[in-house]
C-alpha cells in the first residue's frame, strides 16, 4: 500500500482517499477548500501564542500516511479487550477499524457505533452538520484532517437513553510505523446520558508517528456526556487532537484529560455554550519527563443566558519536560448571567522543566461572573527536607508532594478515572509500562478512590470581573 509524506500531501492524495472510500463529490470539494487554507496557515494562528508553540517539534518529512496500515494487534491492546469484552467498544489499530462491540440490546435500542466512512454513507445528514460545525480556517491543524481524514469513529445516542455502561474507544498506531488522521463524531440527541473513555497508544517506533484527531461533539437539551481521554503513547509520538463541543440548552458537557505520553501533545479543546442553561467542564492533568512538550488549548464561548464553564489544568514537569496552557472565556453579548473559571497551575520537579500559562478574558456584556488563574512554581526545598526527616528519599518525597498538588483536582472527577489517572502517575514514576491494566493495583486504587469525595478550588469564589 503507498504512503505519503505530510510534506508532500496534495490534491492528488485527496482524489485517491475519496476514490478509495467512494465518496460524495461534496465531501471531495470540502477537503479540496480544507487543504488550502491548510497551505494558508501558520502552526500558530495567534502571534500571542506563537513564540511558545512547539509543533516544529513534528516532522513532516519522517510522518507518513497510507490509505491502509497493519492492523496486527500490539499485545497490550489484546489484553485491554478481554478485559472489556462486555462493553461497548470499539478497537482501532492505525486507519483500521479492528473490531466494533455493540451488544445488541443497546442496537437495538437506537446507539449507533460505526466507521466515519460508514456514517458518511448511512448517516449522511448528521455527519454533514458536524463537518459544516468546523472551521478550517481556525488553525491548520484542523484543516489538515478536515482535507486528509481516512478513518474514525461515528457515535450516536438516540433521545432518551441512558447508558449504565461505558464506552471505550481504543485507538493505537499501527505497528507499521505509519501514522493516522482520525475525524470522530459524538452526537447526544435530547435527554440521553453517556460516558465515553478513549485510551491512546502508540507502539516504540524508530521514526515519528503521529494520531491528528478531530473530534466533533453535539450536546443537545438536557443531555450530559462525558468524555475521559486517556493518553499513553511512546514517547517518540506525535499527537494533536482538536476538539469542539456545541451545548445545547441545559446540556452538559464534561471533558477529563490525562495526558502522560508522545513527544509532542498539542490540544485545542473549544465549548460553545449556545443554548440556556448548558455546563462545560473540563479537568485536565498533564505529567511529563525527559523531553516531552504538552501544548493545551481550552477556551469557553458563552453565547446564551445563564450558562456555565469551569477549566481545571494541573502539569507536573520532571527532567527538561515542558508544558503551554492557554485559555479564553469570551462571554457574547446576549449571555447574561454567565459564569466562568479558567485555572493552570504547574508545579516543576527539576531546574531544566519549563511551563508556561497564558489565560485571558473577553466580556462584551454585563451582569456575569468571570475568572482566571495561573501559577507556576518549584517544590519548596524545606518541604523535601520535612518529608527526608520521616525517612522518605527524595523521590518518594517528591510524589507525595505532588499527589496533594493534584489532589483538588482530581476529588472533582469520578472514582474511576481518578483511579485510572493514578494507575498511570503511578506507571510513569517507576518506570512501568504506560497503559490501563485490570492488575491488583488498579482494583486496589479503585476500591481506594470510591471513598473519597469532592472539594472546591479556593480560588473559583474569587472573581475578577463581576
Amino acid at each position: 500500500m503507498p504512503s505519503f509524506v505530510l510534506s508532500k500531501l496534495g490534491p492528488d492524495n485527496i482524489e485517491e482517499i475519496s476514490a478509495a472510500n467512494n465518496e460524495s463529490s461534496w465531501l471531495t470539494e470540502y477537503r479540496k477548500n480544507s487543504f488550502s487554507i491548510y497551505q494558508e496557515l501558520p502552526p500558530e494562528v495567534s502571534p500571542l501564542y506563537n513564540k511558545y508553540s512547539d509543533a516544529n517539534r513534528m516532522n513532516p518529512e519522517e510522518v507518513t500516511f497510507s490509505l491502509s496500515s497493519d492492523s496486527t494487534l500490539p499485545d497490550f491492546v489484546k489484553d485491554r479487550m478481554a478485559e472489556l469484552a462486555d462493553n461497548p467498544s470499539v478497537v482501532q489499530i492505525g486507519t483500521n477499524i479492528h473490531k466494533i462491540n455493540l451488544p445488541s440490546e443497546l442496537k437495538s435500542k437506537g446507539l449507533v457505533i460505526c466507521s466515519i466512512q460508514d456514517a458518511i454513507k448511512d448517516h449522511s445528514d448528521k455527519i454533514k452538520k458536524s463537518l459544516e460545525l468546523t472551521d478550517p480556517k481556525t488553525d491548520k491543524y484542523t484543516a489538515l484532517n478536515n482535507a486528509f481524514f481516512n478513518s474514525g469513529i461515528f457515535i450516536y445516542i438516540p433521545r432518551g437513553l441512558v447508558l449504565e455502561k461505558t464506552i471505550h474507544l481504543i485507538s493505537s498506531l499501527s505497528m507499521d510505523q505509519t501514522s493516522t488522521i482520525s475525524r470522530n463524531v459524538i452526537i447526544g440527541e435530547e435527554n440521553c446520558k453517556a460516558a465515553i473513555v478513549q485510551e491512546l497508544y502508540a507502539p516504540k517506533s524508530t521514526k515519528q508517528q503521529a494520531y491528528l484527531e478531530l473530534l466533533n461533539v453535539i450536546v443537545n437539551q438536557n443531555t450530559e456526556l462525558d468524555m475521559i481521554t486517556l493518553q499513553a503513547m511512546d514517547q517518540n509520538a506525535i499527537n494533536f487532537s482538536t476538539r469542539k463541543a456545541n451545548i445545547g440548552r441545559d446540556g452538559r458537557m464534561n471533558w477529563y484529560l490525562g495526558l502522560f505520553g508522545s513527544l509532542l501533545s498539542r490540544y485545542k479543546i473549544d465549548n460553545y455554550l449556545t443554548g440556556i442553561g448548558a455546563n462545560a467542564t473540563d479537568t485536565e492533568v498533564v505529567f511529563g519527563n525527559k523531553n516531552q512538550s504538552f501544548d493545551i488549548t481550552s477556551n469557553l464561548v458563552h453565547v446564551a443566558p445563564s450558562t456555565t464553564g469551569r477549566v481545571l489544568e494541573k502539569s507536573v514537569l520532571k527532567d527538561t519536560s515542558k508544558s503551554l496552557f492557554k485559555g479564553m472565556i469570551r462571554i457574547e453579548k446576549e449571555a447574561h448571567h454567565a459564569e466562568s473559571y479558567l485555572s493552570g497551575h504547574s508545579i516543576l520537579l527539576d531546574k531544566g522543566a519549563k511551563s508556561d500559562s497564558i489565560p485571558g478574558l473577553e466580556i462584551f456584556t454585563n451582569d456575569v461572573k468571570a475568572t482566571h488563574s495561573a501559577s507556576v512554581a518549584q517544590i519548596d526545598d524545606e518541604h523535601l527536607f520535612y518529608l527526608g526527616t520521616r525517612c522518605l528519599n527524595k523521590s518518594d518525597a517528591q510524589k507525595i508532594i505532588v499527589e496533594g498538588f493534584l489532589e483538588p483536582l482530581s476529588r472533582k472527577m469520578s472514582y474511576q478515572i481518578r483511579a485510572w489517572i493514578t494507575y498511570l502517575i503511578d506507571s510513569k514514576w517507576i518506570g512501568r509500562e504506560l497503559s490501563i491494566k485490570s492488575d491488583e493495583k488498579l482494583k486496589e486504587l479503585l476500591e481506594i478512590e470510591e471513598t473519597r469525595y469532592r472539594e472546591t478550588d479556593i480560588f473559583e469564589s474569587h472573581y475578577k470581573y463581576r
